[in-house]
């Protein structure tokens, strides 16, 4: 096994892949199984390169010393004797290998000086198409067309000579502009090689094996607690409630009445309505096809329902076998899980999450192997995203409504009951009908489809996000109108911010260079992207996530003040996007190297204006 060579917090020179350039980096780690270093360059940016690639810094200062202690004449010396008639044959036949092994040489230097080229080629495109900004100019950035920066430069360098750049250069030489489409090629290979130069992850998150293991127990544990606290009469905190038998949990019509919930859905999803559009690029530059039909599918459930009702069909027993539905998802989640964990195992390494592929069988079964898994071209998990769950989210609420009238003997449901059915309706509708906007999120392009997304699609949705309306059967509670209004008044503040932060970052991501969001402000990034600093994404790093704070606070306050227990849902939220925002930070920080820096001082804070 061979000895290692550069030890971790070490500053040597990296090759950057494709090229002959040279950058100044720091050895991060290294994996005594691929014999693989990770280092770290000044921008922030990591990259995985072999041994090969990586040389000591001293071994730069012995060829600038050697190469200027030869002088002209000595060279011409050395070229006179190697032409001279009067060498032995020996020393011609040396002359004519090193001559071989140069011309060898110098055509496997021109190949690998594409990239740099192109390099100075399109920062020459660059600087004649835009005014592009260099380190040490204001931060104040206007709009540059779509492009990248991958070299970070401390001086405006001369396009002409190449002089200015920062990264040592073992053979320079001329630009040939007939390799131009060639070059344009290698660039981008080499930069999605880079993307995936690590497909493990170096960080495991959510407490590693230990941790994900106690939440694949913890998760029902919490759901089914929560239900049976509503069921009783004290849902205090201190009044554990009294466990139910296994038998009573199960029932066969039930999970059976849910199947066919979940294939309704899958139907309407594969009915060919609604616009079919693009996911952004995979790691292989490949982008997956999408139905946007969700809202088509909201309008033919509500026609279903609507059905039901006109044929007086009992929808009370949804809520007499509350429980049993929610263990029959539990269960269907967890049979999904082990199918797409098996599923997975024989999945190309292209199409393994970036998060799920630690080899740790608890984690990724947790967190998810596949990050796209498909059966033909039905999307398992795009669809448990916004179908089964969320629309039945809605359908659950509506029970609830007609459960408070059957057994309160009212004629119309309380105003406590209108505002949580009106507000959480809102906000599904508003999913469904921005559906595209989903395939732009953390979920579709980074999370692996597992038991996290499977149980928190299919049970913890509908069954957790329902707690308000399932709370107000059994406890109602009396509201006045002044009241109810600021309520309202909170939620479409919450609304407002939730809704236009998501837009503008949604259109931005789709064409930054869109007319309408000429107004916006960013900073450039290595990776082509730019970070938002006017804007909503200029007030605070996270706005959708306050938000969803907002209104999570208002679906709440409908139940009054008697018990801790509405509010787990606003408590739950703000932990989980606290989590997601630690996440994202810790995410950003990686891939955008030097440029999240920049924006975190321009930004300074995450959710909470001011406070957080």
């Amino acid at each position: 096994m061979p000895n290692r060579r550069f030890a971790d917090g070490e500053v040597v020179m990296g090759r950057w892949p494709g090229s002959v350039l040279y950058y100044e980096v720091q050895v991060t780690s290294y994996d005594d199984v691929s014999h693989i270093y990770t280092v770290k360059y000044k921008d922030g940016t990591e990259l995985a390169l072999k041994e090969s690639d990586i040389r000591s810094q001293s071994s730069f200062k012995n060829r600038k010393s050697h190469s200027s202690s030869s002088s002209p004449s000595r060279r011409s010396s050395s070229r006179s004797q190697s032409r001279s008639p009067g060498r032995p044959a020996k020393g011609r036949r040396r002359s004519s290998s090193q001559s071989r092994e140069h011309k060898d040489d110098r055509k496997k230097i021109i190949e690998e000086t594409n990239l740099a080229l192109l390099v100075l080629f399109c920062l020459s495109k660059l600087n004649e198409n835009n005014t592009p900004r260099y380190n040490g100019e204001p931060e104040s950035m206007e709009r540059n067309d779509t492009s990248f920066v991958i070299l970070e430069q401390k001086s405006k360098p001369d396009l002409e000579t190449g002089r200015g750049l920062e990264p040592y250069s073992l053979r320079p030489r001329k630009e040939e502009k007939k390799k131009e489409i060639y070059l344009e090629k290698n660039i981008f290979e080499t930069i999605k090689k880079n993307e995936k130069a690590s497909v493990k992850p170096k960080e495991l998150e959510f407490g590693g094996r230990f941790g994900t293991f106690v939440l694949i127990l913890f998760l029902p544990a919490t759901v089914f607690y929560l239900l049976l606290m509503c069921k009783q009469d004290d849902p205090s905190l201190m009044n554990f409630p009294t466990l139910p038998t296994l038998e009573s949990l199960w029932d066969a019509r039930t999970f059976g009445i849910f199947l066919l919930w979940f294939f309704l859905q899958a139907l309407f999803y594969l009915l060919p309505i609604g616009k079919v559009v693009e996911g952004l690029p995979l790691s292989n530059g490949r982008k997956l096809q999408y139905q946007i039909n969700g809202f088509y599918a909201f309008v033919l459930t509500a026609a279903v329902i609507g059905t039901l009702l006109y044929f007086q069909f009992e929808l009370h027993y949804l809520y007499d076998h509350f429980m049993q539905f929610a263990v029959s998802a539990a269960v269907f989640s967890l049979g999904l899980s082990i199918y797409l964990y098996i599923r997975s195992l024989r999945a190309h390494e292209e199409d393994l999450a970036p998060g799920g592929n630690s080899g740790y069988l608890i984690y990724d079964f947790f967190t998810g192997h596949e990050l796209n898994p498909r059966i033909g071209s039905f999307d398992l998990k795009y669809f448990c995203e916004l179908r089964p769950g969320l629309i039945g989210w809605v359908v659950i609420n509506l029970v609830m409504l007609f459960a408070e009238m059957k057994i309160h003997n009212r004629s119309m449901p309380s105003l406590p009951m209108i505002l949580v059915n009106g507000f959480q309706l809102l906000y599904v509708v508003d999913a469904l009908w921005n559906e595209e906007a989903v395939l732009t999120t953390m979920d579709i392009t980074h999370d692996g489809f597992g038991f996290m997304l499977a149980f928190g699609d299919l049970v913890w949705v509908p069954f957790v996000y329902s707690l308000q309306a399932f709370y107000l059967v059994g406890h109602p509670t009396a509201i006045s109108w002044p009241a109810a209004a600021a309520i309202t008044v909170l939620n479409c503040i919450g609304y407002y911010v939730f809704r236009s932060a998501n837009s503008q970052k949604n259109n931005f991501r789709r064409n930054p260079a869109d007319p309408k969001l000429a107004y916006l402000k960013f900073i450039p990034t290595a990776t082509g992207k730019g970070l938002l600093v006017t804007g909503w994404w200029g007030f605070v790093r996270h706005p959708n996530y306050l938000g969803d704070i907002i209104m999570a606070l208002a679906w709440s306050l409908p139940c009054g003040f008697n018990h801790i227990l509405p509010y787990f849902y606003v408590i739950y939220f703000i932990c989980l996007l606290v989590h997601r925002e630690a996440r994202d930070e810790h995410h950003c920080k990686q891939k955008y190297g030097l440029a999240w820096e920049r924006y975190c001082q321009r930004v300074p804070y995450r959710i909470f204006p001011y406070i957080y």
